[in-house]
């Protein structure tokens, strides 16, 4: 199949929607008779519902319900996850007395306005018993360590002989890097909206990176036949992570629309976002790197202990980067949990490989000042040609080419090796740097094409575009194998009832969907000139079909090109109204012998004021290899996107629970802080050509991720490099830097 993509930097084909108010979000679908539910949050931490007191919410205008664990009905499934499923999660949704975090869902309140729904939400009286003082946080002293059930594909690895290579090597680093819990905050909030048509079928809009999933959880739960559960989601509006499963909301939403018979808009307030859908954990990482002076690592190991919740589990698989990135004999990695009464985090934006390389790549620029050597030259010395852990050698990697085209879009080259060497008035100037990686992931994926007499095509996968695109690279590799051009085509997604495809999660949705789409066209492609070549009447009868070639709805001779004939005309005379394949994408084949990783370098400049101490990055520079870029426009604001996250977990984001009540205490964006325009300096994207023949169909990585890894650790070492003050503990903030000598 071919492997050439039209139109590489082409408008976004949802923008005019989008920035006109036409796209249509979950919460905003226009349903007759919506009533609205509010959910109740407990007000500790660790306890039991006692009792409820719902006489005035019941009383109150327009109240249609209030739901309680005392009178929600039982679901058939329970609330338990799916042992089965490693991204599923157990949910809150009043089905006991049990309070395991706070603002846990108690109950829910159904009114006929939104307004209605909150007034009485307030009426509540909710009463509890059996309340302790929650444990929310933990050290390296905490006693309730416990090994996860697996991380990826081992908890554990141990490979060479560590001990002996630490002992004996002249220079070691030895450190611990600490992440704080951090939230997801998309613009667009989670909502959902649940319809039921009988007492067996419904229909749920949701917010949401996986509608297949949630139809899943809501026919396990309440019983169903995922036959008679239809999902939506036509537009989302970012999700990072924290829309990749079901929570306690959906299914809360879609109990109300049967309690109360119409249908139930919930949506989630800004601060529930901080309680209700998940959060990156707290992770510390201890990172010791043993090597000769020459900087040659002899030894690697990268030990992490990271939070998840007394009820459930959740894993941050911060050590796998240090499996495989630099060649070594000798590496060992461990990962560790330790259980709180707080609600289960979950994936954010590059789980493992954000975490971990703050750690890793921080530690490897402590090594560079240890033994002498440029930070780049370190990386050099230390090169990986082969996936050590997985004994492989890599589908393709063009990290060196990324280390030299990004240092010399940086200006690199100029960099003192000395720390505190460069001043700018009041302030000090520093550069850092750090490697970038990803794995490139595939999963099964379906797609379903139709050509149209008229030469219009209409293609349709599941999926979901969570603001990365899709949309528009999937109209793209339709129309490149249909051979059409692009506004005959016409992609549609985020629905149930058509083709299946995984969650948009992992930075696999071009490789997975993208195959399938690819597959589905080229067959409707083959019947084309199937069709085109039997006919008598064409221009290219009795030719191959490895002889013809369809490019803008005309076919062609390759070899003769006066020999054309159209798509409208070669389906007029076949009679044929449309042509139509499904094609289900596995994992290709060719991806098997190989490690698949995207890879990058990160450079960055920052400015720390020498009296204030707060830090102010001034330039990024990130260059990345991820195979084919299926569009330069939207690739570019992946990756840009990726490397301002990297500031916010550099220097800005913390989520602060109150050690008492476990309450989250920075619940809104005044209190919790991301960049903002004024935070984000210049950036530069440079993107390295790679082909990578064995990675999917479509030669992509993936790219939604990559630009955060690295990202927070290249800005740490910079601001050591400005100031002599090594900080491990993110973020970044000026009483940590404020001991720097003047």
């Amino acid at each position: 199949m071919s492997r050439a993509y039209t139109s590489l930097g082409v408008d976004r084909i949802d923008a005019r929607y989008k920035v006109t108010g036409k796209a249509v979000y979950a919460a905003e679908v226009a349903v007759a008779n919506v009533a609205h539910a509010v959910i109740v949050g407990s007000t500790v931490a660790r306890g039991r519902v006692k009792d409820i007191d719902v006489r005035a919410a019941q009383r109150a205008p327009g109240v249609l319900a209030v739901l309680t664990h005392q009178n929600a009905p039982r679901l058939p499934g329970g609330a338990e996850r799916n042992k089965n499923d490693r991204v599923d999660r157990t949910l809150q949704v009043l089905q006991d007395d049990q309070v395991v975090y706070d603002d846990q869902p108690v109950a829910l309140v159904v009114a006929d306005t939104l307004d209605r729904a909150r007034f009485a939400a307030r009426l509540l009286d909710v009463r509890y018993e059996r309340v302790e003082t929650p444990t929310v946080t933990f050290d390296l002293r905490s006693p309730n360590y416990a090994p996860p059930r697996a991380v990826r594909d081992t908890t554990d690895s141990n490979h060479g002989d560590v001990a002996r290579a630490r002992g004996s090597a002249p220079v070691v680093v030895d450190a611990t890097y600490t992440i704080p819990t951090e939230n997801h905050n998309p613009m667009e909030m989670h909502g959902t909206i649940a319809v039921w048509h009988s007492s067996d079928a419904v229909t749920v809009y949701d917010s949401t990176q996986g509608i297949f999933g949630v139809r899943k959880k809501i026919a396990h739960v309440f019983g169903l036949n995922a036959k008679n559960v239809r999902v939506l989601s036509l537009y989302v509006g970012g999700g990072f992570g924290c829309k990749g499963t079901p929570w306690s909301h959906v299914v809360l939403s879609v109990m109300a629309a049967r309690a109360v018979g119409r249908a139930v808009k919930l949506a989630v307030t800004r601060q529930q976002m901080f309680s209700l859908v998940g959060h990156r954990p707290h992770i510390i990482q201890r990172v010791q790197l043993a090597a000769g002076k020459d900087g040659k690592l002899a030894s690697v190991e990268h030990d992490v202990v990271s939070q998840t919740s007394r009820f459930d589990e959740f894993v941050e698989p911060g050590a796998v980067t240090a499996r495989h990135l630099y060649a070594c004999d000798n590496i060992r990695t461990s990962h560790r949990l330790v259980r709180l009464d707080i609600p289960t985090p979950t994936y954010m934006r590059a789980p493992g490989e954000s975490s971990g390389s703050f750690a890793l790549e921080s530690a490897m620029d402590e090594l560079s000042y240890a033994v002498g050597l440029d930070p780049v030259a370190l990386r050099l010395v230390n090169y990986a040609e082969r996936d050590q852990h997985e004994g492989k050698p890599y589908s393709s990697k063009s990290l060196r080419a990324c280390y030299e085209q990004g240092a010399a879009a940086f200006g690199w080259a100029r960099r003192p090796l000395a720390v505190r060497a460069m001043k700018d008035g009041d302030g000090w100037i520093g550069w850092g740097m750090a490697t970038a990686t990803y794995p490139a992931g595939q999963s099964p994926a379906s797609a379903w094409a139709s050509l149209r007499a008229d030469g219009t095509a209409l293609v349709r996968s599941g999926s979901q575009d969570i603001g990365t695109g899709t949309y528009t690279i999937m109209t793209q590799i339709a129309a490149d194998a249909l051979g059409l051009p692009l506004a005959s085509v016409r992609f549609e997604l985020g629905d149930t009832s058509f083709p299946e495809t995984p969650v948009s999660g992992g930075s696999r949705t071009a490789a997975s969907v993208g195959s399938a789409v690819k597959q589905a066209g080229w067959q409707v492609r083959q019947a084309l000139l199937a069709l085109a070549i039997a006919d008598p009447a064409s221009p290219l009868h009795g030719l191959s079909a490895d002889d013809v070639d369809v490019v803008d709805g005309m076919l062609l001779s390759k070899t003769q090109p006066s020999r054309r004939d159209s798509v409208v005309a070669v389906m007029a005379r076949a009679q044929r109204p449309e042509l139509v394949a499904r094609a289900d994408a596995k994992e290709a084949e060719s991806r098997k012998p190989y490690s698949l990783h995207s890879f990058g370098a990160q450079f960055a400049e920052v400015r720390v004021d020498e009296a204030l101490g707060s830090v102010r990055v001034r330039r990024l520079v990130g260059a990345f290899a991820a195979g084919t870029i299926l569009n330069a426009k939207t690739a570019r604001s992946q990756f840009m996107g990726g490397m301002v996250w990297g500031i916010g977990m550099a220097l800005h984001e913390h989520t602060v629970r109150d050690l008492r009540s476990g309450r989250v205490v920075t619940r809104d964006l005044a209190d919790y802080h991301v960049p903002v325009h004024a935070d984000t300096p210049d950036i530069q994207v440079v993107m390295v050509p790679e082909s990578d023949p064995h990675v999917n169909d479509v030669g992509a990585k993936g790219i939604g991720e990559i630009g955060i890894t690295g990202m927070a650790a290249a800005i740490a070492n910079a601001v050591y490099h400005a100031t002599g003050k090594r900080v491990r503990d993110l973020p970044i903030t000026p009483d940590k830097l404020l001991e720097v000598p003047v």
